[in-house]
């Protein structure tokens, strides 16, 4: 079976770096291109010596379109804007996007969701195989215990992170939420401050901690009277969301345009 040609953007970046290393290690995958935005000090620089490993002949581009043309799949986390250019380019082309970005908008929802009649995306809002098992379990357990169990969840990264809550404490609120078959955003609370008063039934809410270099920790605890159940997944190292990313790679070779999860990667 043929390689699956990936390209990397934002490869001088620490998940960059990541997708590089991880490329590089798995069967059947193969780094094709990469690029980072224009101007930055790595432009021109291997990719494979960007990323701490030998030379691997691919040069860090400036640009996303000679990537595009380059690859079958093109794996991204960056910002909101950059990656929905992404993705209507890769739409044009009709290959494969995969999506680690966080802090999308209703609007750039429905860019992608428009990106991906063309392209076949892989969007998940934390791309590590575990996180991924973790939302489904938040969504079994939170239509097991009803809502006189209080449900919180708890997050910490570290202090560079820019978007609170995080997109994968935000993707658990949502999962705890389809399971009580309610809105998320009807009974969200993502902040208390000052005389708040008795807590709602059925409030889902939301802590966030950053400092140090905590890549990533996510809790979601389920409290009643005389019991508590809490689920949770730290994460150590930013390789794991590499290694889902390049799993969704592979999966997404082949398959129809469409805009798909992790979920649909791992058969969940």
């Amino acid at each position: 079976m043929a390689e699956v040609r990936i390209g990397v953007v934002g490869a001088a970046g620490r998940m960059g770096q990541a997708i590089v290393r991880q490329v590089t290690e798995t069967k059947g995958a193969a780094v094709a291109a990469a690029c980072e935005r224009p101007g930055h000090g790595a432009i021109g620089r291997d990719a494979g010596e960007t990323a701490g490993l030998a030379r691997l002949g691919v040069p860090i581009l400036d640009a996303t379109a000679p990537v595009i043309a380059a690859v079958d799949a093109v794996i991204e986390f960056s910002v909101p804007a950059a990656t929905v250019a992404t993705a209507r380019a890769v739409a044009e082309a009709g290959k494969a996007h995969i999506i680690g970005t966080t802090g999308f908008t209703a609007e750039d929802d429905a860019a992608l969701r428009d990106a991906a009649r063309h392209a076949t995306i892989v969007r998940s809002p934390n791309m590590s195989l575990a996180v991924n098992i973790l939302f489904a379990l938040a969504r079994q357990v939170g239509g097991l215990l009803d809502d006189e169990f209080d449900v919180d969840i708890l997050e910490m990264h570290h202090r560079h992170k820019i978007d609170a809550p995080s997109g994968t404490a935000l993707g658990l609120g949502r999962a705890v939420a389809a399971g009580r078959k309610v809105d998320l955003a009807a009974v969200a609370r993502y902040a208390r401050e000052g005389q708040t008063g008795a807590r709602p039934r059925g409030e889902i809410g939301f802590a966030t901690l950053r400092g140090g270099d905590v890549v990533g920790d996510h809790s979601v605890i389920f409290a009643a009277d005389g019991e508590r159940l809490e689920l949770v997944h730290k994460a150590s190292s930013r390789q794991i969301y590499a290694r889902g990313a390049v799993r969704a790679a592979l999966w997404a070779k082949g398959r129809k345009p469409g805009l798909y999860t992790m979920a649909d990667v791992l058969g969940l």
